[in-house]
């Protein structure tokens, strides 16, 4: 074996350990808020981080302590059961969403070619220029590459832009009425019905109309998080470590922090055709976790077991409840 070969095997071997050291203290009764941080900042890190981190998992949830998980309520029994395979296939869930290359764009070729995803599949487009964007579940957009400049229209979702800044050829994204120019920049953008978010992670980007009239373009900076409506942007600024726990998504996995289990269905009902249904008050109780973003029975499961709900599943929904 070669001295690199080594080394990379060394490493994953590293990663690993760590990854089942932190699946050992989070089995523990002291387990924090603060553990939690640092768990999802370590996953963060690095894609191989996940990775290991849920395959370990789902190995550490097929021995005999995954009997801790099944419930004591009557009546509940069955439903939990039978979503105990789809508990087990969560670690492919993080890593399971298909990395396509989307070829190459050539600048002199005005074609737009347009890029969609289905309920919980996302697509990488990689760009001739080293600009690579990320379309997250249920999303569409169109790009064109000229020789003057690059344009992408997103028309409806989500999607995350790391771009290779060219002054020469501004690289802008038209959204609901508005624009984003790049400036040297990593960002991403989720448009609604109501509403634009732009989010500025590195760098900057500029935001103003589409038309570009309008008299005082928004310069943003990273941290900043900009709202904006048909008639209205306002811009707040976040802890980037908050940013990246909304961006869970790049690494196939939701994070809520204090989330209302209403507000968790919704967003997990973003990824699956299998919708999550939350009735009665139990909407209003709040959960804390990292949880697979396309799993919905998993975490179904686990937010019964922890809030002490009753689950009904009919093969198209689930509907929790007290």
């Amino acid at each position: 074996m070669s001295d690199a070969k080594r080394a990379i095997s060394a490493n994953a071997d590293e990663i690993e350990e760590i990854a089942a050291h932190w699946i050992g203290r989070r089995d523990r009764d002291d387990w924090s808020a603060k553990d939690q941080e640092e768990l999802d900042a370590w996953l963060a890190q690095d894609m191989t981080h996940s990775i290991a981190f849920w395959r370990l998992n789902a190995a550490w949830q097929r021995t005999e302590r995954l009997t801790a998980f099944r419930p004591s309520t009557v009546g509940a029994g069955s439903f939990f059961d039978r979503a105990r395979p789809a508990l087990l296939r969560s670690a492919a869930a993080v890593v399971g969403a298909a990395l396509l290359g989307a070829g190459a764009l050539y600048w002199l070729h005005p074609t737009q070619h347009r890029y969609t995803t289905t309920h919980g599949t996302r697509e990488i487009v990689s760009l001739s220029d080293g600009s690579q964007i990320e379309l997250n579940t249920d999303s569409s957009m169109r790009v064109s590459a000229t020789r003057g400049e690059r344009m992408v229209w997103l028309d409806r979702g989500e999607a995350y832009f790391q771009v290779k800044h060219d002054a020469a050829h501004p690289f802008r994204v038209l959204v609901a009425g508005h624009q984003v120019t790049d400036l040297g920049t990593k960002f991403s953008i989720r448009t609604g019905a109501r509403k634009t978010v732009i989010t500025l992670t590195e760098g900057s980007a500029r935001l103003d109309d589409a038309d570009g009239a309008q008299a005082h373009a928004i310069t943003l900076k990273p941290g900043d998080v900009a709202v904006a409506t048909a008639d209205s942007v306002s811009v707040t600024k976040l802890p980037l470590h908050v940013l990246n726990d909304r961006l869970g998504w790049l690494r196939g996995v939701l994070v809520f922090d204090n989330t209302t289990l209403a507000d968790a269905a919704a967003q997990f009902n973003r990824y699956s055709d299998r919708k999550l249904i939350v009735v009665g008050d139990a909407a209003d109780l709040r959960i804390d976790g990292t949880f697979p973003a396309n799993d919905t029975a998993a975490f179904a499961v686990i937010a019964g077991h922890i809030l002490h709900l009753h689950a009904k599943d009919d093969g198209t929904e689930i509907v929790i409840s007290r």
